[in-house]
């Protein structure tokens, strides 16, 4: 059931792409379903194939290689880049402006693309990005029974959880799996803040994802969905990605006031370099968080390495 959801997902990830570079990974999409991360297209250099263990290159017959070979790769040219970039957003690029000035575009299926280009700025602002010279692809996964024994950790115990994490170790994975089981298994009224459509992977108001009896505020501003949550879903668990921001701070605590138990991530391999980030030593201080769990790296995306307290490592 799994290499067939994998499957399924490869090749929504594959269509995204322009027809030039699908049609060569179509044939290799046995090789590649279960371990790719990431596609990375690179103006004028080789297309690139992100796995936990490597790196491959595609060659121009169709081969992969973990080196670059000079004049044997196939290589992303101004075409690809452009054709690429209005398949991820559906030939609508307006429609999709407000992802794009903050360097992705999330697609059917919770795929996101980042895009990285030429900033038009404007009082100071992004307000678009032309010129695109890098589109990163990343496939979303689903892991049904990745957060279990997270669940089984806290489901008892009361206060946050926040999961750290290095890019690609799987925190959406396990925020998304964690959902499910909290709304279903453990019946509690949870809203699912998914703000880069990446958890819930929402398309034409239909999830792609399991979620479980969540309440999903697909697109939403983080802080604002949190306030909006609270007013009118009454959530005892709020459940959101990658936060650290200031207004973010204030939602939780506005949050956590209210009774609310937050469960979130941040970008962060260890207490180390979660003790550098200013704004989220602030927000272990507010004690809306009680539970750290940290991940393996890619190469174990989804793996628990070590759960401990707040108070452990944070003065609260």
């Amino acid at each position: 059931m799994l290499a067939e959801q994998n499957e399924k997902r490869f090749t929504a990830a594959l269509n995204c792409l322009c027809k030039n570079i699908s049609r060569r990974l179509l044939p290799l999409a046995p090789k590649l379903v279960d371990s790719v991360q990431e596609i990375r297209l690179r103006l004028s250099r080789p297309l690139a194939l992100v796995c936990p263990d490597n790196t491959y290159y595609l060659t121009q017959n169709g081969g992969l290689s973990n080196t670059i070979l000079d004049g044997a790769m196939l290589v992303v040219s101004k075409a690809d880049i452009v054709d690429t970039f209005n398949n991820i957003c559906n030939y609508s690029v307006y429609n999709r402006q407000n992802e794009i000035v903050n360097g992705f575009v999330t697609m059917y299926g919770g795929h996101r693309a980042g895009i990285c280009g030429t900033a038009v700025v404007n009082n100071g602002k992004i307000v678009n990005i032309r010129d695109i010279t890098s589109i990163n692809v990343r496939i979303a996964r689903e892991h049904k029974g990745c957060a279990d024994s997270l669940y089984n950790k806290i489901i008892a115990v009361s206060g946050g959880v926040l999961i750290c994490g290095a890019p690609c170790s799987g925190k959406t994975t396990v925020l998304r799996d964690l959902a499910r089981l909290l709304s279903t298994k453990g019946k509690k009224n949870v809203a699912l803040i998914d703000e880069r459509g990446e958890l819930a992977g929402t398309a034409s108001g239909k999830f792609q994802n399991d979620i479980g009896m969540c309440d999903v505020y697909d697109s939403y501003n983080k802080s604002e969905a949190m306030l909006h949550a609270i007013r009118s879903m009454a959530p005892e668990i709020v459940i959101c990605d990658e936060i650290g921001s200031k207004e973010d701070i204030y939602a939780v605590e506005k949050s956590v006031n209210c009774g609310v138990r937050i469960i979130s991530s941040t970008h962060c391999a260890n207490e180390y370099e979660l003790k550098q980030k200013a704004n989220m030593v602030s927000l272990m201080k507010t004690g809306a968080f009680q539970t750290l769990v940290f991940l393996s790296n890619r190469t174990h995306a989804g793996e628990i390495v070590k759960i401990s307290q707040v108070g452990d490592n944070f003065a609260v």
